[in-house]
């Protein structure tokens, strides 16, 4: 087994068929299936289904092993240009849709001035999406939704965020800056979908106050909520950064008893960080730190 073996294998999960994987390794197609035929008469079974084009039940265990095995082989060459006083390589971080908004601008701008040689991949999604890639070893680390659930994984928060509600012009609250929960009761909201971490939060708090919230529709995503709600489909309650940008006709809300959402960083529990990841992870707590704003509703996240 060699890490060409291994790489073509990841390529074919990644983009869907050899010629693919060939482009993207910069090779050609008989290489790419040379590999793959090598890998499997090593293991004993079939990895690829080939006409299908995916990866068999077995191809998948060994796909999660293989990108491991690479990003630990990444991380060890990054950690020796490290030592030269050079920190140059790759660092792959995952954020949740409203977060990156605000985020992932202060954390480009800062990491070009302090290690242009780093290149970071970011990419985002819900808690519930990156935490396996994360697992898996397809990120270094990923911004979510805290707390999560995975024994696999260490979290550290980074912020709390006030939740605010978001109407446009014309409605009832329009002219208010702040509303009771009881207010709440009966009014057409989008929400999150049934089931997901940041629903919970919100039914929990209403129903410590005897409040009834009336959806006029669920959504899977924070970001597609703030995306119509905007578009004037309909109030919802947002995270303060999910709320900060295109406001313009709109008003945010502060509602009496919403609890606040913490996000935070996760990291897998064993093994170390690459010298990039190390830098991208000091910069993007520096930045989170010194951008906070009460007044914005983003507050140092609670003790």
């Amino acid at each position: 087994m060699d890490l060409r073996q291994l790489q073509a294998l990841i390529a074919i999960a990644d983009h869907g068929s050899f010629s693919s994987a060939a482009a993207a390794l910069g090779t050609v197609q008989s290489n790419v299936s040379s590999h793959i035929a090598r890998l499997e008469k090593e293991l004993g079974v079939q990895l690829v289904d080939r006409h299908a084009g995916r990866l068999t039940e077995e191809g998948l265990a060994v796909l999660e092993r293989a990108r491991r095995i690479t990003a630990e082989l990444e991380a060890a060459a990054a950690d020796v240009a490290a030592l030269r006083h050079e920190v140059s390589g790759t660092a792959r971080i995952g954020m949740i849709g409203t977060t990156a908004r605000w985020l992932a601008p202060l954390l480009l701008d800062r990491m070009a001035a302090t290690h242009p040689k780093v290149k970071l991949v970011i990419g985002d999604g819900t808690s519930a999406t990156l935490e396996p890639h994360l697992a898996a070893g397809s990120l270094d680390a990923a911004v979510v939704n805290l707390p999560q659930s995975s024994p696999d994984l260490i979290e550290r928060p980074l912020f709390d965020e006030d939740l605010v509600l978001v109407v446009a012009r014309g409605h009832r609250f329009a002219e208010r800056s702040h509303i009771e929960m009881v207010e709440l009761d009966g009014i057409e909201l989008l929400l999150p979908a049934p089931g997901t971490a940041f629903r919970k939060e919100i039914d929990d708090a209403c129903r410590q106050r005897g409040v009834t919230l009336s959806p006029r529709a669920e959504l899977d995503g924070v970001r597609l909520i703030a995306s119509l709600t905007l578009r004037g489909y309909g109030p919802a309650i947002l995270p303060a950064t999910g709320a900060t940008e295109g406001l313009q006709g709109f008003t945010r809300i502060t509602v009496a008893g919403l609890p606040r959402r913490t996000v935070g960083l996760v990291l897998r529990r064993r093994g170390r960080p690459s010298a990039p990841a190390r830098a991208m992870l000091e910069v993007l707590e520096g930045v989170v730190s010194s951008n906070l704003d009460p007044l914005s509703g983003l507050h140092a996240p609670s003790p």
